[in-house]
């Protein structure tokens, strides 16, 4: 089994996500990066852009106005200034 990567998703008003995923794609200010278990640490402001995170075959997107996204040993943090999830409509 793969090793997960624990992530939080937290705004000024809410946690909006927590839990253990396979990969996180984020809008880094220096461009678009991705994250899976056991990446290297490093800290980074975010741009306005789309939050993905991947488990499985299942897909979350936020998007995110501003903040930063920190990944250390013991996951990934993104401090979003602004958040709302996408919910995709089924026809």
């Amino acid at each position: 089994m793969a090793e997960k990567l624990h992530v939080s998703l937290v705004t000024p008003e809410a946690k909006l996500f927590e839990g253990e995923v396979d990969q996180v794609v984020a809008p880094g200010s220096e461009g678009e990066f991705g994250v899976l278990a056991n990446h290297s640490p490093f800290m980074t402001t975010l741009a306005e852009g789309p939050v993905v995170i991947l488990d499985g075959t299942s897909k979350r997107v936020f998007q995110v106005r501003g903040g930063f996204a920190d990944v250390s040993e013991d996951g990934m943090t993104i401090l979003a200034e602004s958040a709302e999830e996408y919910l995709e409509t089924v026809h």
